[in-house]
C-alpha cells in the first residue's frame, strides 16, 4: 500500500491550488488516474516556459526535476510533451502559470 494519493486528486488539488491563488492551471493531457506520472510545464505570465517532473536526487530522495529543452519556445515544449505522451499514454501533462510553480507543485503533489 502506497501513502500517495492517486494522480487524478494530486493534479485536481494543485490546479485548484494554483487558480485559488490568482494563477492559472490547466490539463493539457488526461492520464492515467491512478498512478500516471505527471510532466509539468510551468509558465510565466504566457512566456520563459520551463519543464518539471518528479525524479529521484542522487541521494534516493524525491523532488520535482528539470525536464525536457532547456530555455525552449512553446513550440519546443509542446513538441517534447506530445513525444513523451505517445510513449507513454499514461503521462499528465498540466500547465501552471503562476509565481512560485515549482514550490505550490512540491507543496501539493507531496515533494520536499
Amino acid at each position: 500500500m502506497t501513502d500517495r494519493l492517486p494522480t487524478h486528486l494530486a493534479v485536481g488539488a494543485l490546479l485548484r491550488r494554483v487558480n485559488d491563488a490568482g494563477g492559472l492551471g490547466t490539463v493539457l493531457a488526461r492520464g492515467d488516474p491512478d498512478s500516471g506520472m505527471v510532466l509539468i510545464v510551468i509558465a510565466e505570465r504566457g512566456g520563459n516556459y520551463r519543464l518539471i517532473e518528479r525524479g529521484m536526487t542522487a541521494d534516493g530522495r524525491s523532488a520535482l526535476l528539470p525536464a525536457g529543452p532547456s530555455q525552449a519556445d512553446v513550440q519546443d515544449i509542446a513538441d517534447y510533451w506530445q513525444r513523451r505522451r505517445r510513449a507513454d499514454p499514461d503521462l499528465w501533462v498540466i500547465e501552471l502559470d503562476i509565481a512560485q510553480a515549482e514550490r505550490l507543485a512540491a507543496e501539493t503533489i507531496g515533494i520536499g
